[in-house]
């Protein structure tokens, strides 16, 4: 999570959307950087509500906007998939070595899921609170561009990317049966990135 207080703005850092990247960038403009541990560098909105967004609000006066970045739903599903396949997660309970990318999807919708498979929601993570805390500006993965260029324009400084955090580059390839079952069963993690601007 990076804070950038004079542009009013919390970056949060949702997994597998190339945030570390953008953490390693822009981390010498930002006023609060939270990279360790993973459950509040990976703050979704209600823990960020809970306790980033009064440390502000309370001491500083300032009511942040929020913004983060999503993953189309099976991209993102890959990318856990293929993270998990790093050689030394070989023999570990949540590596995925041995398990095709469509068993790992039927796993993740199970309600009970393994270790594996127990990935958490790109939805949930950016559910909107009751008093009004919600994400203000939700960017595709898969438009760099505009995400960058919302950075440039809100930030007003220049920064250059480095892949970081990167998983291995195996095929992903899931069944269209498999496909379909999960977008009737995650109907709002689909409608949820449908609805970013894509322009």
């Amino acid at each position: 999570m990076l804070v950038f207080y004079k542009a009013k703005l919390a970056f949060l850092s949702v997994p597998k959307t190339g945030t570390t990247a953008y953490e390693a960038a822009l981390r010498d403009h930002a006023d609060l950087v939270i990279s360790e541990p993973p459950m509040l560098k990976h703050a979704p909105v209600y823990r960020y509500n809970r306790f980033v967004r009064p440390m502000f609000a309370k001491v500083c006066d300032v009511d942040l906007e929020v913004m983060a970045v999503m993953r189309e739903p099976i991209s993102w599903l890959g990318s856990w998939w293929r993270f998990r396949q790093r050689p030394f997660m070989q023999g570990r309970a949540n590596a995925t070595h041995g398990i095709s990318f469509d068993d790992f999807v039927l796993a993740y919708m199970k309600g009970k899921k393994p270790g594996y498979a127990d990935v958490g929601s790109q939805f949930k993570f950016l559910e909107g609170q009751p008093n009004g805390t919600h994400v203000s500006h939700l960017f595709r993965y898969e438009d760099q561009p505009r995400l960058q260029s919302f950075l440039l324009s809100r930030l007003g400084v220049d920064f250059e990317l480095e892949r970081r955090n990167v998983s291995p580059g195996i095929p992903v390839s899931l069944s269209d049966e498999v496909a379909q079952r999960y977008r009737r069963k995650f109907p709002e993690e689909f409608a949820l990135y449908d609805s970013i601007p894509n322009d």
